[in-house]
């Protein structure tokens, strides 16, 4: 999935489902915010329920050699052993929201394998990481204390996609303060939720149970209020899209006349794009 193999078309044709519904959940934040940590103890968390989970880490990818680090898993070793968890680091290979373009395909996947939770833990480099909120069932934002006051909190973006709030590293003498900046910019939500606001220390597991209430009670409203159906009729929709775009873009090659006229100035962009789907049989 990963490669853009072309046997994948033959793999997606043939998953089916296991007949339950798997709980996708997604994770994002700042770096630093212990995004990785709280994630080990949600593993750790299900798999007490004796839900078996997995866990996509995507990674930043360097623009300059095309590696990442893949270091997530360095952070969740305890897990290692467990034949009930699956862990894979993607590099996000300069694809931009935080996610790897191949994320929705391999969440398929491990659904189909039945994995009853999925956890998705974004590249978390700056306020823009919001595709999760598309990927996912439930997004959880993670901050820590001393992120800045409350109009600092409502210009960054990243928390408007949130479910669930989490305060992470709430043994900080700033945490009061950041609960009340969150609990101040909650107070203008105007949808039917409002996400909860909990703190936790990751590191020491304070907190963990009350953030498993969280995703329980946001897991249950999203089949009362029937926003499950709808978010997934959107992802659905959302990665036909993207894989169709794909596709296109395999046919689509820019040719060097082109190419040229349009750096001689010769051609705007927009004509030249024009002209190269025309060729290829789209009309406007």
């Amino acid at each position: 999935m990963e490669n853009g193999d072309l046997r994948t078309r033959d793999v997606v044709r043939e998953l089916k489902s296991t007949g339950t519904a798997s709980r996708v959940i997604g994770l994002t934040g700042a770096p630093g915010a212990g995004k990785s940590t709280v994630t080990s103890a949600l593993v750790r968390a299900f798999r007490a329920r004796g839900q078996r989970v997995a866990v996509l880490a995507v990674d930043p990818s360097s623009p300059f050699t095309g590696g990442a680090l893949l270091g997530d898993r360095i952070r969740m070793q305890e897990h290692a052993t467990d034949g009930g968890v699956f862990i894979r680091s993607m590099g996000s290979r300069g694809q931009l929201g935080g996610l790897s373009a191949a994320t929705p395909q391999a969440i398929r996947v491990l659904q189909a394998a039945g994995y009853g939770v999925v956890l998705v833990e974004t590249v978390g480099v700056g306020q823009a990481e919001v595709e999760i909120a598309s990927a996912a069932d439930t997004t959880v934002v993670l901050v820590v204390p001393g992120m800045g006051d409350s109009i600092q909190a409502a210009k960054a973006g990243v928390l408007e996609v949130a479910d669930v709030l989490v305060v992470n590293k709430a043994d900080r003498p700033d945490t009061q303060a950041t609960v009340r900046d969150l609990k101040g910019m909650v107070a203008l939500a105007t949808g039917d939720w409002r996400p909860p606001i909990v703190p936790t220390v990751a590191t020491s597991g304070d907190g963990v149970a009350e953030l498993m209430q969280a995703l329980d009670r946001h897991d249950a409203w999203l089949d009362e209020s029937g926003e499950r159906a709808r978010r997934r009729l959107a992802r659905a929709r959302d990665e036909v899209t993207a894989i169709a775009f794909g596709l296109l873009a395999r046919r689509l090659t820019v040719p060097d006349e082109l190419a040229e006229t349009v750096a001689a100035g010769g051609c705007d962009p927009l004509t030249a794009a024009e002209r190269l789907l025309a060729a290829a049989g789209f009309t406007f």
